[in-house]
């Protein structure tokens, strides 16, 4: 990795010349539909990576140790969710430091490795902010749009077309503050567990291990 890369795929190949079959799906946006996805992943015993906002952490932050105490990575997706291309060189300091302090105060144990910026918008002020603070930044290589909500089955299909080994899956159990409607939080995610029900038996039954993310510095 050169100093100011992000992470899109985790590398898959072994020392032994052999193919690691894992992938990673994550989570952005959370933790707010948040329950329903951590008990598909505990019915299916496998673990995730959850980019969490960090007023969201704040306000919720019995999911964050949930997500610990069940095996889950928890990374950083800054406070607030802003477009952080837009943002000046103390504010983005501000939104992935503050989204770190957050996640601490909810959960003391945890140890943030990664981050992703809002809208999968890099710059080099954020990889160098990023990197400063010790964390890794991650993008993704599957993207099946769950948050425009196309249907379980395009959510499915789009992740089986592009899944391949050290891929990074993009979807989602929240959405950014500005977004958020009362009253839609019920069915925000309803069509995310609902796919997730198909498609992690998909995976594994095309031979995928689903990890969490590891170390990637």
């Amino acid at each position: 990795m050169k100093n100011l890369d992000y992470f899109c795929e985790v590398p898959s190949d072994c020392a032994d010349g052999t193919e690691d079959r894992s992938v990673y799906l994550t989570f952005d946006d959370g933790p707010l539909c948040t329950p329903e996805i951590l008990d598909v992943l505990a019915e299916h015993r496998v673990p995730a990576t959850f980019f969490v906002i960090g007023a969201y952490a704040a306000d919720r932050p019995e999911l964050i140790r949930r997500m610990i105490a069940e095996g889950h990575e928890v990374a950083n997706h800054t406070m607030t969710h802003p477009d952080l291309s837009r943002c000046g060189p103390g504010e983005v300091e501000r939104e992935i430091l503050e989204a770190n302090r957050a996640i601490r105060m909810a959960c003391p144990q945890v140890t943030v490795r990664h981050m992703r910026a809002p809208y999968g918008i890099w710059s080099e002020e954020v990889l160098t902010t990023s990197v400063s603070a010790g964390l890794a930044p991650v993008h993704w290589s599957v993207d099946p749009r769950d948050w425009a909500r196309p249907g379980v089955d395009a959510i499915v299909d789009a992740v089986l077309a592009g899944v391949r080994p050290g891929a990074i899956v993009l979807l989602h159990d929240g959405c950014p503050p500005d977004e958020l409607k009362p009253g839609t939080r019920a069915t925000l995610r309803d069509q995310t567990v609902k796919a997730l029900f198909r498609l992690i038996p998909a995976l594994h039954d095309r031979g995928f291990v689903i990890r969490s993310l590891p170390q990637l510095h």
